[in-house]
């Protein structure tokens, strides 16, 4: 008589397994964040307890790359498709530019929606907004409040570009006057943290964090921080390094802050985290911003690795094989999919992207099948970069050469405090789930992610503007040997990949500024500019 009572007591438990929730997704999107700017990748330089504490608990992604700016990043994202099938290979949206990511284009956030996932989006927005169908709320997002152009100033929420400037931040379609001279990473805190508290456990949540940090922002101050957090790295004498560790301290604790609400709400052991860079950082100057991407070659807006591999790492309890090192290859359009598998979708409804799902492969630390990155081709900028197998292939450059260099700093003077990490929010929070490794695992982890590049070997000079190169990018990721001579048929392999690649990208949908588009026109404020009339004076 016990085994009906047992098969009844399998049938329950298997129904409950089907009654699960659907995992939350949190998704952080840092802005312009370097290689070299998170502590998990070596440097003592900018603690970054709570960054680290997720990254060492859940998967480091190694060898995880994004577009090289902004707004493709973000369309890439969004849609699982490389720019250069969208139309959004060039360059980045404006704020009276009258484009939007293609309407044709279904985003991640409707995807996830109809799986019956309640969609928040926080922060930058980057995407269009020329019409408002083009903008958060009629692209799957039930809430947005953030921005729509593609930096602000972290308290007076103005963005000034291309000779224009105005106020640019909004809680839905409204204009959010009132979070004026607040600073933007608490407001992006508290609200995620008011999404989370407010959340139904019962459904599961998409939430999207769209950071401005560590973006510059405006000509009068572009790096912006509490004073009092600014002054703790006094040992850092580079004056806008000093305010970029301001800024990427805020960044960090945020994100620790969120980890910690989900904690406190119930919802962490059962969500998915993902945090990632959108592009390589703007070190040295560049965009008058003082990131790393040391020792990768290249910043934000170049196709050399410190332009393109990005800073990520995704954490959950749902993952098989954690705490690790994750070697995988992957590219920021891999997410729709991956998300999309984990949160229990079908993707065979996914069609003609160029994602791939990696969620068994990171999940069980299963060889990728990605083996081919499109880092991006720009036929207006004649620049171009393909990764193919262990070889990458560049021909062209964006800015003549001016941007191929190496930049620090390189940040491993002083020590790495591990305690920092399990005093931090989110290890404290891990730490309750019992996920959080001992320190000489979280030593030996950072240890493997940590890049070195090969002196031992000459290097060999690369100018792609005169001739195709390429690097074998697993031996030398550092970009430092160009064997263009050495390996020809390889070369010319790839070459012949680039081309068959190039014939499917679609003509770059940039438009001409548009000055009806210009804030001045609507009370200093960055609006949906397409849905109104035009003025009689323009």
């Amino acid at each position: 008589m016990l085994y009906p009572l047992f098969s009844l007591l399998c049938v329950c438990a298997s129904y409950a397994s089907t009654l699960r929730i659907k995992p939350h997704i949190v998704f952080i999107l840092a802005d312009d964040l370097g290689w070299n700017d998170v502590g998990f990748h070596g440097s003592n330089q900018i603690p970054t307890p709570n960054i680290d504490s997720l990254a060492v608990s859940g998967l480091m992604l190694h060898n995880y790359y994004v577009t090289p700016i902004c707004t493709p990043s973000r369309a890439a994202l969004m849609t699982g498709k490389y720019p250069i099938h969208t139309g959004m290979q060039h360059g980045v949206l404006y704020g009276a530019e009258p484009r939007v990511l293609p309407l044709t284009e279904k985003l991640l956030a409707q995807y996830l929606k109809e799986l019956g996932y309640r969609t928040h989006l926080i922060g930058k927005w980057h995407l269009g907004s020329y019409k408002k169908e083009g903008l958060p709320l009629n692209r799957g997002f039930e809430t947005h409040i953030g921005f729509w152009t593609g930096k602000i100033d972290m308290y007076d929420h103005t963005n000034m570009e291309k000779g224009s400037w105005g106020f640019d931040f909004r809680r839905g379609f409204e204009v959010a006057h009132d979070l004026f001279g607040q600073y933007a990473t608490d407001i992006y805190t508290n609200e995620a943290i008011k999404v989370i508290q407010s959340h139904n456990k019962s459904e599961p949540l998409f939430l999207m964090i769209g950071h401005s940090a560590v973006h510059s922002g405006n000509p009068y101050e572009f790096l912006r921080a509490p004073d009092e957090v600014i002054a703790k790295f006094g040992n850092i004498s580079d004056t806008q390094r000093r305010k970029f560790a301001g800024v990427m301290t805020k960044l960090d604790e945020s994100v620790g802050k969120v980890v910690e609400s989900l904690q406190a709400h119930g919802l962490l052991d059962n969500s998915i985290i993902v945090f990632s860079t959108d592009n390589g950082g703007a070190a040295a100057g560049f965009n008058d911003n003082a990131a790393s991407n040391f020792p990768l070659r290249g910043v934000k807006n170049t196709l050399w690795e410190g332009g393109v591999r990005g800073a990520g790492l995704l954490w959950s309890p749902l993952l098989q094989e954690k705490a690790r090192a994750a070697f995988q290859r992957m590219h920021i359009v891999d997410w729709l999919p991956t998300l999309y598998s984990a949160a229990g979708g079908n993707i065979s409804v996914l069609n003609n992207i160029d994602g791939i799902d990696q969620w068994e492969a990171l999940s069980k630390n299963y060889k990728s099948n990605r083996t081919t990155i499109v880092h991006n081709i720009d036929d207006i900028w004649g620049s171009a970069a393909i990764t193919v197998d262990e070889y990458k292939l560049h021909k062209g450059m964006n800015y003549n050469g001016a941007w191929d260099y190496w930049y620090g700093p390189s940040g491993r003077e002083g020590i790495y405090d591990t305690n920092l990490l399990y005093q931090s929010y989110a290890g404290c929070s891990i730490n309750k789930l019992g996920l959080m490794p001992t320190i000489d695992k979280i030593s030996q982890l950072r240890r493997e992610v940590t890049v070195q590049c090969d002196k031992s070997k000459p290097s060999i000079p690369c100018n792609p503007l005169k001739s195709p190169c390429l690097f074998n990018i697993e031996k030398d990721p550092c970009e430092q040997r160009n064997l263009a001579d050495q390996e020809p048929e390889i070369l010319r392999r790839l070459l012949r990949v680039l081309d068959r690649i190039n014939a499917t990208a679609v003509t770059p949908n940039n438009k001409p500024l548009d000055l009806q588009g210009d804030p001045k026109l609507w009370g200093r404020v960055f609006t949906n500019f397409g849905d109104y009339e035009r003025s009689s004076s323009c």
